[in-house]
């Protein structure tokens, strides 16, 4: 991307955001923050147990990644979140009206695959299916884009970058 963006990476658990995330910070030049790190204990906790968080409980989370993006504005950054719902992304773009959503996506199997064997993660499998539920993916009019989460994480984001600079200047 030529221009300084901050760039959601969002997509349902497991598809690599915390691991695309820094590996595309690095590649843009700019800092990585890690959503789940927005999130309040009780939502931990409430993931932990196996039950899915409800909009009231996403509601604080947002504004903190939002706030974390405005400070970013014009200087980019990265950050991972869900962003499952359009409604989502509508609010983290009120708080910081220039972010672009890259959208990993990916077969369900291999993402409950990549999940089965992930070490010392909060997010069980056993939430994958409201995940997907919940998931709204990008519609035309949102600046982003969506890449494929099959193969090696250097592969993935390469093509994220390739994407990235392949977005129309008004959206980048």
């Amino acid at each position: 991307m030529r221009t300084p963006h901050v760039v959601v990476v969002m997509g349902v658990a497991g598809t690599g955001k915390t691991t695309i995330g820094p590996l595309l910070a690095a590649r843009l030049g700019v800092p990585y923050a890690e959503g789940d790190d927005f999130h309040p204990q009780a939502n931990i906790a409430k993931m932990s147990a196996g039950v899915p968080l409800d909009d009231d409980d996403r509601w604080p989370w947002l504004d903190a990644i939002g706030t974390w993006a405005q400070e970013r504005a014009g200087l980019g950054g990265v950050v991972s979140c869900s962003a499952l719902k359009r409604s989502y992304r509508d609010r983290l773009r009120a708080a910081a009206p220039g972010v672009v959503f890259l959208h990993l996506a990916g077969d369900r199997a291999l993402i409950e695959d990549r999940m089965t064997h992930r070490r010392g993660h909060f997010m069980p499998t056993a939430l994958l299916d409201s995940q997907f539920a919940t998931l709204q993916p990008l519609q035309a009019d949102e600046a982003g884009v969506t890449v494929d989460v099959s193969g090696s994480p250097e592969e993935i984001t390469e093509r994220a970058v390739n994407a990235l600079d392949a977005l129309p200047q008004a959206q980048r």
